[in-house]
């Protein structure tokens, strides 16, 4: 359950509940709930954002390839 187990969530929760009480916890939850989300959007706008550089550029420093008609070589005479 990753870094915290069922005990420390548990503690966590109590700890939350004596502090503010059972009638703001909930408003504490949504509030806590917009912010992680917003916080994800932003990070996932910031991603984006970075990896459309990135590919622009890659872009850029690509080489464009010679759209003009390559002969194929012929061997050197007298060989």
């Amino acid at each position: 359950m990753g870094p915290l187990g069922f005990t420390e969530i548990l503690f966590i929760l109590l700890l939350a509940l004596l502090l503010f009480g059972p009638r703001r916890l909930p408003e504490l939850g949504r509030t806590l709930g917009r912010g992680l989300a917003e916080f994800r959007r932003a990070s996932n706008d910031l991603r984006t954002t970075i990896e459309d550089e990135v590919r622009a550029l890659e872009r850029e420093a690509t080489p464009e390839p010679d759209s003009s008609p390559t002969e194929p070589r012929k061997p050197p005479v007298g060989s």
